[in-house]
This record gives C-alpha cells, sequence and structure tokens, in this order.
C-alpha cells in the first residue's frame, strides 16, 4: 500500500470514529494528600460523536461530527465529504466495525474504487491506528476531569480541541512515531 500510494501520490488515511462522553473522562491529576479531587456528573449518557481521518504523508486531520449511532449512511457521508475535499486516490485504512463493512459500504466502495482503495486492519487491533492517539489527546485537552452539566458544552469542548490540530500537521505526523520508521505496522498491513 505504502509503495502505490507513493507511486500515484495518494492519500493514505487512518480512519476511526470516536465518541466523547457527557461526563466526561478522568486521568491522573496531582492533588494534595487527603485532598483528592472530586469531578461531578450529570449521570447523562450522552456522547459527542465524531468521524475522523488522519493522513499518512501530510498530517492532515479530516472530521465531521453528527448525531445519532454510528451507521453506514452516517460513515458514508463521511467518507463522501473527504472525496469531495481531495482529488487524489485514497488508500483508506478502516477497522472491522459492522457499518465499515456492511453490504451498503461495500457497495459504495465499489462505486468508489476509481478514487478509493479499502484496506482492513486485523481484529482488535487499535494499536495499529494511529488516529486512536489523536482521540487521546483530544480527551486530554478537551475532557479530561471536566463536568459538562449541558451537552453543549461538551460540544464547546470538544470542537476546539480537534480544531487546534489542524494547523498543526507535524504534530498529527509525529502520532504515526514506529509507522515511520524501520518496518512499520503501516507495512505490515500492506504485506
Amino acid at each position: 500500500m505504502l509503495a502505490e500510494a507513493t507511486r500515484v501520490k495518494g492519500l493514505i488515511l487512518f480512519e476511526d470514529e470516536a465518541s466523547f462522553a457527557q461526563w466526561g473522562s478522568l486521568a491522573y491529576t496531582w492533588a494534595r494528600v487527603g485532598q483528592t479531587p472530586q469531578i461531578k456528573t450529570s449521570g447523562k449518557r450522552r456522547g459527542y460523536k465524531v468521524f475522523g481521518a488522519v493522513e499518512y504523508f501530510s498530517g492532515r486531520v479530516f472530521y465531521r461530527r453528527f448525531e445519532g449511532k454510528f451507521n453506514s449512511q452516517s460513515y458514508q457521508a463521511f467518507l463522501e465529504e473527504v472525496l469531495e475535499k481531495t482529488s487524489e486516490h485514497i488508500f483508506l485504512v478502516q477497522d472491522g466495525a459492522r457499518y465499515h463493512t456492511s453490504r451498503e459500504m461495500q457497495e459504495f466502495f465499489e462505486r468508489q474504487r476509481e478514487r478509493l482503495s479499502v484496506y482492513q486492519l486485523p481484529a482488535y487491533s487499535p494499536d495499529y491506528n494511529p488516529i486512536e492517539y489523536l482521540w487521546r489527546k483530544t480527551k486530554r485537552k478537551g475532557t479530561h476531569n471536566k463536568y459538562f452539566a449541558e451537552f453543549g458544552k461538551l460540544g464547546e469542548a470538544v470542537e476546539p480541541a480537534l480544531a487546534s490540530f489542524e494547523p498543526k500537521p507535524a504534530e498529527i505526523l509525529g502520532l504515526f512515531g514506529c509507522y515511520s520508521k524501520g518496518e512499520t505496522k503501516t507495512e505490515q498491513i500492506a504485506a
């Protein structure tokens, strides 16, 4: 895949989705002995849902927030948006979520085969997908140890955290770490 993408000057996109919980996310922090920090929670089980992709060569970030459940229709809408924003051939690396591999998505991929080649990650291997590190950094910036009494406040925290990575392609490329040195996981996927 890497050689082919280089040859055709294509884009390698690592895709995934994330749900940022209204109840925030907990992280280790410092506190005085005996003064354990307390974080409020609303008990509401809503999530701010985002599809995203990071580009292997440039560090470009694509993401789209949406309402509802992750499904084939919302995934297809995200990929159509990415196709509209690019002109290169896309080598898409995705996990095996059901809505990624559904009949509807297979038909979509077939219709888009001139612009889109799809590669599946092995089952249960999130460590092979560098966008997972972007989700972690976004949670660290936007939701760790924070309380969101209103759902809108969650979006007000997540959106700027995600947007902060767009002008920093070097930081995104840093997420690839071992993917770009010696024998990489990308090459293992392509094999």
